[in-house]
């Protein structure tokens, strides 16, 4: 079999996403509300740029969705995922 042309799932990326206890945090915490980058980030003991880094993997498995207004820029989670 020739593996060479084997195209990563969208499952895949979700799997992914769910592997890391920070990113099962930041989906737990957004399944009461939606919330800034601010407020996810304030529990966690990391650098924004880090943090962030999380929260673009959640957002490329499609799990939540973002927004900005100003210089605010809030996440959700995606419904039905």
């Amino acid at each position: 079999m020739d593996t060479t042309a084997i195209t990563p799932r969208p499952i895949d990326g979700i799997f992914r996403a769910l592997a890391d206890p920070t990113r099962r945090d930041v989906l737990a915490r957004l399944s009461h509300s939606p919330a800034s980058v601010s407020e996810l980030a304030r529990p966690f003991e990391m650098a924004l740029p880090s943090f962030l880094e999380h929260l673009k993997i959640l957002e490329g498995s499609g799990l939540v969705s973002s927004r900005k207004a100003g210089r605010v820029r809030t996440y959700q989670l995606v419904p039905g995922n």
